[in-house]
Parts: C-alpha cells; sequence; structure tokens
C-alpha cells in the first residue's frame, strides 16, 4: 500500500474498505453486508441505524474480528486486522475494544467487582491498579458500594451499568455497543445513553453504536443508516 495511504489509514480508529459479507442460508446466498467504506475518528459518538436484517449487527462484528469479511479489509488503530493471526487478533481485540451487548453479558456467580475487572484481570493488571480502576469507574456509572453484588440482585438497567463499566475500565480505544437499549425502557435506556455521551466527551473513548432505538439516535453526533447492507446516509449532526 502506498505510504500515503498507510499514513491516512492512521488518522482513523476504524478504517474498512469495500466491506462484504455473504452467507450461506439453506443452500441460498444472502449478502449481509454489500461493500462497505466507513471511516471513524478518536472520540466519535455514531449510531449505525437500520431495519432487522440491514446488516448493524455483521458490520460490528467484522470491525471487531468477531467475523470475517467475504471481501473488504478492516484497520484499528491503523492495524490490518486480516495479517494478524488467530491469537494475536484475540489479544488485539482483548486491549482495545470493548464491547456492550443487549444482553447485558455477565457473568452471574460473579460480584459486580469480579465482572468488571475480568478484563483487566486477563491483561495482567495489578490487584491494586484493578481495584482501583474499578472503584473509580463504578462511581462513574453511578454504582458506588454495589461491587460485593450479584448480577441477578440488579436491575436490567444496573447490568447494563455493569457491562458499561466493563466495557470502559480497561481504557479501550473503541467501544462496540449493539442494541445497548434493547432491554431498557425509555427512562432507564436514556439515562444511560446520557451518560456514556458524558464518558465519551470525559475521556474521549470512541463509540459506535448499532441500534434502531431513537433513544440512541437522538443522541448521537453521527448516524450512519443502512439497508439492505449498503450505506444509504451518513449524517453528521451540528453541534
Amino acid at each position: 500500500m502506498e505510504e500515503m495511504n498507510v499514513r491516512k489509514i492512521k488518522d482513523y480508529i476504524v478504517y474498512t474498505e469495500g466491506l462484504e459479507k455473504t452467507y450461506k442460508d439453506n443452500g441460498l446466498e444472502v449478502k449481509a453486508v454489500r461493500g462497505i467504506d466507513l471511516r471513524l475518528k478518536s472520540g466519535e459518538f455514531t449510531a449505525v441505524v437500520g431495519p432487522s436484517g440491514s446488516g448493524k449487527t455483521t458490520l460490528l462484528n467484522i470491525i471487531s474480528g468477531l467475523d470475517t469479511a467475504t471481501r473488504g479489509e478492516v484497520w484499528l488503530k491503523g492495524r490490518l486486522l486480516s495479517k494478524m493471526k488467530k491469537r494475536e487478533l484475540a489479544d488485539f481485540r482483548r486491549d482495545n475494544i470493548g464491547f456492550i451487548f443487549q444482553a447485558y453479558n455477565l457473568i452471574p456467580v460473579l460480584r459486580v467487582e469480579e465482572n468488571v475487572e475480568y478484563i483487566m484481570l486477563l491483561q495482567g493488571v495489578n490487584k491494586l491498579e484493578r481495584h482501583k480502576r474499578v472503584l473509580e469507574i463504578l462511581d462513574e456509572v453511578g454504582l458506588q458500594g454495589m461491587g460485593n453484588r450479584l448480577p441477578p440482585k440488579l436491575s436490567g438497567g444496573q447490568q447494563q451499568r455493569v457491562a458499561i463499566a466493563r466495557a470502559m475500565v480497561s481504557r479501550p480505544a473503541l467501544i462496540l455497543a449493539d442494541e445497548p437499549t434493547a432491554n431498557l425502557d425509555s427512562k432507564t435506556g436514556g439515562a444511560l445513553l446520557d451518560m456514556m455521551k458524558e464518558l465519551n466527551r470525559k475521556t474521549g473513548m470512541t463509540f459506535l453504536f448499532s441500534t434502531h432505538d431513537n433513544i440512541v439516535v437522538e443522541r448521537a453526533r453521527r448516524v450512519i443508516t443502512l439497508q439492505d447492507g449498503k450505506i444509504l446516509k451518513d449524517e453528521v449532526k451540528e453541534r
């Protein structure tokens, strides 16, 4: 690749080129993503929207390296994912991406504090530093004093706050949130989005949402609309 293009790619947290994804469904080809070029700069707060089946979740999975494109490439922080071996990609994902899912994906037998610190444990962060960061992030997300509780004893909104804390505590460059408000009422969802927007402002972490929820769309600074696996619109709101 030309030196100019390499420099250009390094200006972005996420840089994709010609992404395509084709699945086989009962012998039929299904094109979930069709030639997507996406550029995300550091600190963005962006929502990918579109109807069910438009390719939102598939796109996020390809960007994270959880899925592979049929064609095209993904660079994260200037690194080409397709050139990484399986273990290298897993370590890179662990250290650079935080995930927030609609189903929370907390470990029910671990206390809140243990759920939040889990990624840092895998990263080899020492115990004192882990404890310090957990206390700080729980305070940020409004869960002070709840570190010893088990997830089943928390409300849906509280569990999603734990998931947000877990995603952010290791200070990744990118947060990927797949339908994070889907299981929440509008008041709780709105409060969580306001909290994430404030954390984005304070930390500079990049947020990319997959959603069909207007609560997210209203707060996003940039809205990318997918239809049939293609980018239909890409709009940046005036501040």
